[in-house]
Parts: structure tokens; C-alpha cells; sequence
């Protein structure tokens, strides 16, 4: 059946779900395979020279790094397979079985990049906390907003920082990549949010801003986590982190305006 049909059968305003659907549409397009990555072709991360001690430190803060991305990608598979069997609309279940298969592929991913550096690091507590919040809402916008509209919209800067910081690497090639597909998705979790909030009731909105005073103090604390490998670094730019947490707040506040919600009681904790 064709997606227009899918739109037309379900919907008395056919173009309700239309940018939805353009997402879908992107995401197949976008779509690739963790075997077109160049592996064995260049290095996975930024090689280092100097002293053994000094080369240790630098692989171990990458594969901090990369940790913390496979940790989050982990994280994201169980809420993105949590959309797909909740969502109730025809043409959002269309875009999330294409969400999940993203979100499934980074893993692998990332999986097999940390087994090309020596493995995992330490795990971010604060990141399985946050998961563990948007998994356990009580409803399906405070879902996608969390996950979409926040936290995809966060990401992106986060990995073109770490492509620029790993010039000539896979991890590079990776983050490219995931930058445009988390693009998708924030884009497909706005289209899809507005739709919701449409006729969503005040108490339904109240709950958004309930979660997010909830939610944002454990933010913070991710935010500013440094696992042991990159402890010397956390103390070096713990003023920049500050400001990148600020920055990311406002993005917040400002995704929630734009899509009709009052954030008069959004506590900020910094």
C-alpha cells in the first residue's frame, strides 16, 4: 500500500502526517551499511606519538569516547523500539521501524569500532538514569520530546565536534555519518511532536514541563560527568562544559516554545 494511501484511509486531513513522511522518505534514502565504512583503510581514532604512558592516556580517553557513544546508541535502540510499538499513528510506525534500524545499525557500529581500539570503557550512570526516565513516561510526547526533539537535536554538535577532533579516522567517517541521521530523526520527532500537541489537553502539556524539572538535573550532572579516562580533560574545560550546558538548555527552551508549550515553570538548574 502506498504511503499516500496509508495518509488518505486513516486521516480526514491528509496532510496531517505529510512531514512525518518526508522523514521516512529521507531515512530510506540516508540509509547505509556498517560494512561501507573504510575499515583497515585508515586508523579508527587519532593516532598519537610520544612516550608509551602518553599514548596509553590518548587511546584510553577515546575509547572513553566511543564508550559513552555505544552506550547511548544502546540506550537509544530500546527507546526507539519503545516508540514503534506505542505510537498509535500508521505513518509514525512507518518512520520508527526506519529509527530503529538506525539506531540498531550505530550500535553495531560503534560495537565493532571499540573492538578495533582494545573495548569499552566506563559507563555514564547519569545516562542510563536519563534512559531509564524517558523509557518509564507517562506519555508518548514527553517520549519524543526527550528523545528527538532534545536529545537528537543535542547530539549533533556533539558529533561534529568529535569528527573535527578526529580528522582522517573512522570515527570521523562514523560521526558524519550519524550527524546526518539524527538530523532525521530530530526532524521526524518535531513533525511528529506537532502533531501530538495539537490537541493534546493542558494537563498533557503540564506533564512536558513536569518531566523536564524532573528530568533536567540528572542532565546537568550528565553533562558534566567525566569518567576517570578523561578526568584531566573534565577539569581542563570544566568553564567551557558550563557554557555548552547553558547553550544546550536554551536549544531546549526554545524547541519547547516552538511547538506551543508554555515554559514559564521549566526550572533551569544552572
Amino acid at each position: 500500500m502506498a504511503t499516500e494511501q496509508v495518509v488518505e484511509q486513516q486521516h480526514e486531513d491528509p496532510t496531517a502526517y505529510a512531514g512525518v513522511l518526508r522523514f521516512y522518505e529521507l531515512a530510506k534514502r540516508a540509509e547505509w551499511q556498517v560494512r561501507d565504512l573504510p575499515w583497515g583503510e585508515i586508523p579508527p581514532i587519532p593516532e598519537t606519538k610520544g612516550a608509551p604512558q602518553k599514548v596509553a592516556r590518548r587511546r584510553d580517553m577515546w575509547r572513553s569516547v566511543i564508550t559513552q557513544q555505544l552506550q547511548a546508541d544502546e540506550l537509544a535502540c530500546e527507546m526507539a523500539s519503545q516508540l514503534l510499538n506505542i505510537a498509535p499513528d500508521h505513518e509514525a510506525k512507518l518512520y520508527y521501524s526506519t529509527m530503529v534500524q538506525d539506531e540498531s545499525r550505530h550500535t553495531e557500529a560503534w560495537l565493532r569500532l571499540s573492538g578495533e581500539i582494545g573495548g569499552t570503557a566506563e559507563r555514564d550512570p547519569h545516562l542510563d538514569a536519563l534512559a531509564h526516565m524517558t523509557l518509564e513516561a507517562d506519555t508518548l510526547e514527553e517520549k519524543v520530546f526527550q528523545m528527538q526533539v532534545f536529545y537528537e537535536r543535542l547530539i549533533i554538535s556533539r558529533f561534529r565536534l568529535i569528527a573535527r577532533s578526529s580528522r582522517g579516522t573512522l570515527l570521523e567517517d562514523l560521526c558524519n555519518r550519524l550527524t546526518t541521521d539524527d538530523g532525521i530523526h530530530h526532524g521526524a520527532g518535531m513533525a511528529y511532536e506537532k502533531v501530538l500537541l495539537q490537541n493534546a489537553s493542558k494537563q498533557t502539556k503540564q506533564k512536558l514541563v513536569d518531566a523536564a524539572n524532573r528530568l533536567l538535573p540528572t542532565f546537568v550532572e550528565h553533562a558534566l560527568w567525566r569518567p576517570k579516562e578523561r578526568a584531566f580533560i573534565g577539569r581542563a574545560m570544566h568553564a567551557r562544559d558550563i557554557e555548552r550546558l547553558k547553550e544546550d538548555l536554551e536549544i531546549g527552551v526554545r524547541l519547547a516554545e516552538s511547538l506551543g508549550l508554555d515554559v514559564s515553570e521549566v526550572q533551569l538548574p544552572v
